[in-house]
């Protein structure tokens, strides 16, 4: 399913560094797609079907996906009220 909405949100908010032994964990992904989710003015999937769409998009555990765009600056300034 080409150009989905989960297509479109691994493409604007996340790249892959292959060298890096960091990964995104299942609460910072979820929560960097709500942010992509509000920025972009979709509504977000049920965290099930999003998990599902992972499944079949992302290999689990070390990855090396990491977050980047607006949908980072959103989720790091909402994770961290206080950097603002």
């Amino acid at each position: 399913m080409a150009n989905s909405q989960f297509d479109l949100f691994l493409q604007e908010a996340t790249y892959t560094d292959p060298a890096s032994e960091c990964s995104l964990d299942r609460d910072r992904l979820y929560g960097l797609y709500t942010s992509w989710c509000f920025i972009n003015q979709h509504q977000p999937g049920r965290e099930s079907v999003f998990w599902s769409a992972m499944n079949q998009r992302v290999t689990p555990g070390h990855n090396g996906l990491r977050m980047k765009g607006p949908a980072a600056a959103d989720y790091i300034l909402a994770s961290y009220p206080g950097l603002v």
